[in-house]
């Protein structure tokens, strides 16, 4: 369905990520919005990794509104507070993302609208 893009002429990708992902023609794209670490009765896990799951399992929904699942996303942003958010943030993400995975950036922001949020993760899917 995708072709995932890693040419060989350029350093590997340094996590499970691909460089690029062609969505072939007649596709729908659904583009979530950055999903923060909350639930629906406002709770925010203090943890880093507990914070990323919660944020997949938002996308998760909305992905489940346009009939889509995370297999098919294709791009990932994500931004965390700190760089020890990273290996916790990255460690959910390998979870939830076989390879060929999405293509994907991580960020190290200065925070985000409020202080106990450490992980936003927003992304681009296909179907």
């Amino acid at each position: 369905m995708f072709k995932f893009l890693t040419p060989k002429s350029i350093k590997p990708p340094f996590a499970r990520y691909s460089h690029g992902v062609e969505v072939p023609p007649g596709k729908r794209l659904v583009l979530c919005s950055g999903q923060v670490a909350i639930t629906a009765h406002d709770q925010i896990p203090e943890d880093a990794g507990a914070q990323a799951e919660l944020c997949f399992r938002n996308i998760e929904a909305i992905l489940a509104e346009a009939g889509l699942g995370l297999g098919d996303i294709v791009r990932i942003n994500a931004y965390v507070t700190d760089r020890a958010h990273l290996r916790p943030y990255m460690d959910v993400r390998d979870r939830l993302f076989s390879s060929p995975a999405p293509a994907s950036t991580l960020m190290i922001v200065s925070g985000f609208a409020r202080p106990e949020f450490k992980v936003e993760v927003e992304v681009i899917a296909a179907g």
